[in-house]
């Protein structure tokens, strides 16, 4: 690999910020090095995360989203990152959402990613992050990202993004889904879509009536119960609480991007006037690090474990010999392996 890639990355160079995302996503050996050395350029970006359920046209909000942005003055670069669903038996992908946004390929200032879960849950990829920090670097000042789109348990994006959009549409379910714990919560801005379709305002009313039950109950301000960390700089009581706004959009015709674009500006303004972007932003950095332990403890713990040993204690458990929570212990206790090569991979 060029020694240079990083460089590249930083000047805007779309075919190296590509290979650097197509890196991270195989978890090539000189990816995190490369990340590291774009780090410090990172931090710039308005993240937008818009997640919803199957079926309400996240992909077409996107791509309207991303042409609003584009005919701003001044106009922002926009990187988008499309995350789609893995299959759990041949572990393809489709990457569908290039297709759906194909009319953004001709703009050199749009740049635009399809990465797959690859089993992960919460509605987005594991290397979505870093390759959040890739465009970031390369200078788009707007990172979409659009989730997979799985339903109520998927909340990662709230605390990947600044701004989180969930998009619902009408006929998709009844009130009880409005109001339900979950995605909803996580929503800095609604965007009702297919507002041309009957039940329009029926969706939008339900909506008022959970925003109202959540801002009686729990005056705070919002994602505190999601997001909730022990900060100096988290803002003081007084602090006026932001209120979702629901947005009717057809973005098949384009209609009602902008109310929503406006939107999105509103809460960024929000944000930075209330000082919640640097609680939003350390909260986000802490869950990051919480994954990446995980992850490499996990790592090292599995490449110590001999297989035969795993495989006898599933077996144990299999036998209802021995408890899984059990299991775990005794694996936790397993001694590191004479070959110490095998963590470093």
């Amino acid at each position: 690999m060029s020694p240079d890639l990083a460089e590249r990355v930083l000047t805007g160079d779309r075919r190296a910020t590509a290979r650097l995302i197509t890196l991270i996503e195989n978890n090539g050996p000189q990816a995190r090095r490369m990340l590291a050395a774009l780090f410090p350029h990172t931090g710039r970006a308005h993240i937008v995360g818009i997640t919803g359920a199957p079926g309400t046209g996240k992909s077409t909000l996107v791509n309207e989203l991303a042409k609003a942005y584009r005919h701003g003055d001044p106009a922002p670069r926009v990187g988008i990152i499309a995350v789609d669903p893995t299959s759990p038996f041949s572990g393809g992908a489709l990457l569908g959402d290039r297709i759906r946004m194909r009319d953004l390929s001709g703009d050199p200032g749009v740049f635009i990613r399809s990465m797959a879960t690859r089993g992960s849950l919460g509605g987005l990829a594991r290397a979505t992050s870093d390759a959040v920090k890739v465009l970031d670097a390369a200078g788009y000042e707007i990172v979409l990202v659009e989730t997979v789109g799985a339903g109520q348990s998927e909340v990662d994006i709230a605390k990947a993004a600044h701004t989180t959009v969930v998009v619902e549409a009408p006929g998709l379910g009844d009130d009880v889904q409005a109001i339900k714990a979950g995605i909803l919560e996580i929503a800095d801005v609604f965007a009702v879509n297919k507002a041309d379709r009957d039940g329009v305002e029926h969706t939008a009313m339900a909506l008022e009536m959970m925003l109202d039950l959540n801002h009686a109950s729990r005056p705070t301000v919002h994602h505190s119960v999601l997001m909730q960390v022990e900060s100096p700089a988290e803002p003081a009581d007084e602090t006026p609480v932001w209120r979702p706004p629901i947005c009717k959009t057809i973005a098949t015709r384009g209609e009602g991007v902008p109310a929503l674009l406006e939107a999105i500006k509103a809460h960024r303004a929000y944000l930075e006037e209330t000082q919640t972007m640097a609680l939003r932003e350390r909260t986000r950095v802490e869950d990051e690090l919480h994954g990446i332990l995980g992850h490499l403890l996990m790592r090292r713990l599995m490449a110590r474990v001999p297989p035969d040993e795993l495989a006898h204690l599933v077996d144990r458990v299999v036998a209802r010999e021995l408890d899984p929570y059990s299991a775990a212990e005794i694996l936790l206790q397993v001694q590191p392996s004479l070959s110490p090569g095998r963590e470093d991979s």
